[in-house]
């Protein structure tokens, strides 16, 4: 049953489009430090490995820049008061944790975002509906390490065999692997299908219904 399993989701292009606030915080960062901007396209590609390292992409020269920790600060400050300004559930999402928080299912989020902004953004779109969230803190390796996901199976009081893994990249694929979760990945948010697919993802789904389903599916 859908009830005796945990559910990590993966947040930014999984369960909340963060991309045009995340754009918008990288350009303030560059341009404060007298850099060239990025564009949307190469951001959504930079990101799923945690800020400082979608700052290292998107500064160049990465870290070896002796701008670096100032751009870096800067897009920490940045987006910590404007990640709320153009980001928003993806279709169908409150709908589905709706779902499963009135059938008792043990939900988390489990994401490379710094731990602050993981809370804040869960508190303010999914208050209610997801009482676990992790983000990159000390003493927390980011994925594909499995450390996010177990710390928060572990709030959760639910043993790994339980768990179901939701995420958009091959990070997140990854990451399933090394925490010994099944895995189901979604094509709506930074990776498309044909890079999911060549990242072995085995389970793709293209909406949020169609999500629901395929966790009905495995937990019968």
């Amino acid at each position: 049953m859908l009830k005796e399993h945990a559910i990590i989701f993966d947040l930014d292009g999984t369960l909340l489009d963060t991309l045009d606030d995340l754009h918008t915080s990288v350009n303030a960062a560059l341009g404060s430090c007298g850099m060239p901007p990025r564009t949307r396209e190469e951001v959504r590609a930079f990101v799923g490995n945690g800020v400082l390292k979608l700052m290292e992409r998107c500064v160049p020269d990465g870290q070896e820049n002796p701008q670096f920790k100032k751009a870096y600060g800067t897009f920490r400050i940045h987006y910590a008061s404007h990640c709320q300004e153009q980001t928003a559930p993806y279709d169908g999402i409150i709908q589905l944790l709706g779902k499963l928080r009135v059938q008792g299912v043990p939900v988390a989020v489990a994401s490379n975002k710094f731990d602050a902004a993981v809370k804040k953004l869960c508190d303010s779109y999914f208050k209610g509906l997801v009482p676990v969230a992790i983000g990159e803190r000390e003493n927390v390796r980011k994925k594909p390490a499995p450390d996010t996901v177990l710390q928060a199976l572990a709030e959760l009081h639910m043993p790994v065999e339980t768990a179901i893994y939701v995420g958009d990249s091959e990070v997140d694929i990854e990451t399933a692997k090394n925490s010994g979760t099944k895995i189901v990945s979604v094509s709506w948010g930074f990776k498309d299908r044909d890079f999911l697919v060549k990242h072995g993802a085995e389970m793709i789904v293209d909406s949020a219904e169609e999500l629901y389903q395929a966790l009905c599916e495995m937990t019968k």
